[in-house]
């Protein structure tokens, strides 16, 4: 039999949004409610008859809740194979009724948690009944439907009308994987947030809610789907889009990527990112001119970029933005005038995220590999000027020690071998991604000679400018290269067994120089 009539349904519910509405299109339908304290308090008070669950028990609940469904009444009724001679023989030595719609939604533990609530109120919002009750009846598909979702209750109900008031097993089967779904989501978050109590968790666990199918992936040929972990963590999981067509992989990724690094910033700030690195960042004293600033750093690449900027969009900066192709604009807010002007350009993507993420905030970063995952916590190291340590004969000035600190933060959000130059809170040349650190000094010069030419200048905006370097310099040569550019003051984390030699360079070449003692590597 693969349709199975509905007769008797358990609804318990900690979000109460579509109850009533489920409750009374399953009672026109003649099924029998069976309920739990609230939830039978509000299909109550809208006139529904319900079953308390503990008359179906013959107990009470107890314990302020946290004992009332944990019975073989219930998970009877959930479990027992109906066409099996000895289940149906047990049902009826012990009066156990069959339930065959169960609806579950779990204690909110998920929110609790980001809401930043006290340990007590978490544990007490981590739900034991509820994914006990849905994994019984989930793995029973062949009699019991489960809904975990009031995004399924429509679908539930469209199911019953096209097949006389029951299930199919094919829904059954769909509703199971979702119901299963949910539980190890669930699991995943409170494993999660109990693993703060290890410093090395045996076991770790990753779990996502679907935010959107995607057209594909990296490529055309990849398929792909983006999720969210359920945290309140700013950003493009978060953010509203307020306009233009949908998100693709390559979009999210790079939205994320200028989101975290504009928000390392204070004074206003824009980030453009092309291929998840950036190409131009840039302070200023308004956002207009930050945005021009980290335009005019590479003008080439900024074409079809991703915009990030740290404060609301204003209409001056927006119509800048607009004079020039770009996939996705993303800023805490944006004013009624900036959302006027890109209303005339109905493929770019504006999104708001309300507030910044934290940069500081700890947080776990994984990365998939061939049979497991790297697992790490996520770089959010920082610096101030104490930090510092001058190497150097020569000490940085104070607007370089600020520049020195502007292109360290930078640094840190470009892929590895990273080198940064910068002048006057703004990038004038960045090299990404070379398996050399002199290849990556030396295309960050030869963005900067690109950058004069596209500005018309006299010289180099390296000259004069500093570098930062998110790894040490294992040989001269590349410090001798940005010495070459211009650059007068260098910041990087030290450590190579030559560090004296590159010391003695930098002298020699007339350069201040800063350790860190901190790495920043992204691959």
């Amino acid at each position: 039999m693969t349709t199975v009539p509905l007769k008797r349904a358990l609804l318990s519910v900690s979000e109460k949004q579509g109850l009533v509405d489920l409750g009374r299109a399953l009672a026109r339908r003649g099924v029998e409610l069976l309920s739990t304290g609230g939830s039978a308090r509000a299909l109550r008070e809208a006139g529904l008859d319900v079953r308390d669950v503990s008359d179906a028990t013959g107990f009470p609940e107890m314990m302020d809740g946290r004992v009332k469904t944990l019975h073989p009444a219930i998970h009877g009724g959930l479990l027992a194979l109906r066409d099996d001679p000895a289940h149906r023989e047990a049902m009826e030595a012990h009066g156990i009724g069959a339930i065959d719609l169960l609806v579950v939604n779990l204690y909110p533990f998920e929110a609790t948690v980001a809401s930043g609530a006290d340990p007590a109120a978490c544990i007490e919002n981590i739900d034991i009944g509820g994914p006990a009750m849905i994994r019984a009846g989930a793995k029973n598909p062949a009699w019991t439907c489960v809904v975990t979702d009031p995004e399924d209750y429509d679908d539930l109900l469209a199911e019953l009308d096209v097949n006389d008031g029951g299930t199919t097993l094919s829904f059954r089967q769909r509703q199971a994987a979702r119901a299963f779904g949910r539980t190890a989501a669930y699991d995943a978050a409170v494993a999660t947030w109990m693993a703060r109590f290890e410093e090395t968790p045996r076991r770790v666990a990753a779990a996502g809610r679907l935010v959107q199918p995607l057209r594909y992936g990296e490529n055309p040929h990849q398929g792909a789907a983006f999720y969210s972990d359920g945290s309140d963590r700013p950003g493009v999981a978060t953010a509203a889009q307020l306009q233009g067509k949908a998100l693709s992989y390559n979009n999210i990724n790079d939205t994320d990527a200028a989101v975290e690094l504009v928000a390392e910033f204070d004074a206003p700030a824009v980030v453009i990112v092309k291929h998840a690195n950036p190409c131009g960042v840039a302070t200023g004293d308004s956002l207009a001119q930050a945005y021009a600033r980290a335009f005019d750093c590479d003008r080439t690449s900024a074409f079809g970029g991703i915009v990030a900027l740290n404060g609301t969009l204003d209409e001056e900066t927006a119509r800048a933005i607009a004079g020039v192709f770009t996939e996705v604009v993303i800023a805490p807010d944006a004013t009624d005038g900036a959302r006027e002007v890109f209303a005339a350009r109905k493929n770019l993507r504006l999104l708001t995220t309300g507030r910044l993420p934290d940069p500081t905030a700890p947080r776990r970063a994984m990365k998939q590999v061939a049979g497991g995952w790297l697992v790490q916590d996520h770089d959010n190291g920082r610096l101030s000027p104490d930090d510092l340590r001058v190497v150097t004969k020569r000490s940085p000035s104070d607007d370089q020690m600020r520049d020195l600190l502007f292109a360290w933060k930078v640094a840190k959000h470009v892929k590895s071998n990273a080198i940064v130059y910068a002048r006057d809170g703004a990038t004038v040349g960045i090299g990404a991604g070379q398996m050399s650190r002199v290849d990556s000094s030396r295309i960050a010069a030869r963005k900067a000679l690109d950058m004069a030419e596209a500005l018309d200048l006299a010289q180099s905006p390296a000259r004069d400018a500093v570098l930062a370097s998110e790894a040490f310099f294992p040989f001269p040569d590349g410090l001798l290269a940005a010495a070459e550019a211009g650059a007068r003051a260098v910041i990087q984390p030290g450590g190579s067994m030559r560090d004296d030699e590159v010391i003695a360079a930098a002298d020699g070449a007339g350069l201040a120089m800063v350790f860190t003692a901190m790495r920043h590597f992204r691959h």
